[in-house]
């Protein structure tokens, strides 16, 4: 049998768009939800406009595309999800409320949405990485950057590139019997 290998990218702060976009696919075997923004106010001068909008980009879209793709793959029988939490997810940073929130809560729908869909078939889990060289992480300063590289035991930040295998795998065959798992990929920064 001939497969058709295909990635679609969608822009999750429309969460209506990445609904329509699942539904004009005729199949999905793995969805990837990637979302990400944050904040760097202190929590107690953020401001709820701010704090609404992370959280609406970086979970709320996360929900609507899982819902939608999840939908299909109980109908065709089975798939793979696997969203992408964060460090932050267990630890919360410094003026990251709202992301480390979100994060959290990417961190737990991953395992509640593993409850419910593994009996029909859909395996769900996340990867929490580390901190990574993004555009995210760009503008950090010098000092911050360095506080941080001298928590890492593997000693460096993460590349995209290191982040992909863990989420490669996941998605594949060899993970067939994982689901509700939150893999950290972080360079042992959560082991200190």
């Amino acid at each position: 049998m001939e497969t058709a290998e295909r990635a679609t990218g969608v822009d999750l702060s429309d969460p209506e768009a990445a609904r329509a976009a699942v539904e004009r696919l005729d199949r999905i075997d793995g969805l990837v939800a990637n979302a990400g923004t944050t904040n760097r106010t202190p929590a107690l001068e953020l401001d709820l406009a701010d704090w609404r909008r992370v959280l609406e980009l970086n979970l709320t879209s996360v929900f609507v595309l899982c819902q939608a793709a999840g939908r299909r793959m109980v109908e065709q029988g089975g798939g793979a999800i696997v969203l992408i939490a964060s460090v932050l997810s267990f630890q919360g940073g410094v003026n990251a409320a709202a992301y480390s929130a979100s994060k959290g809560g990417v961190a737990q729908l991953a395992k509640a949405l593993s409850n419910e869909l593994a009996p029909r078939g859909v395996r769900v889990n996340a990867v929490a990485p580390g901190f990574t060289e993004t555009e995210l992480t760009s503008d950090m300063e010098d000092w911050k950057r360095e506080e941080v590289t001298g928590r890492i035991p593997l000693g460096r930040w993460a590349t995209p590139e290191d982040i992909a295998p863990a989420i490669a795998w996941l998605l594949s065959d060899d993970a067939r019997y994982v689901t509700g798992a939150i893999v950290p990929v972080d360079g042992g920064y959560l082991a200190r």
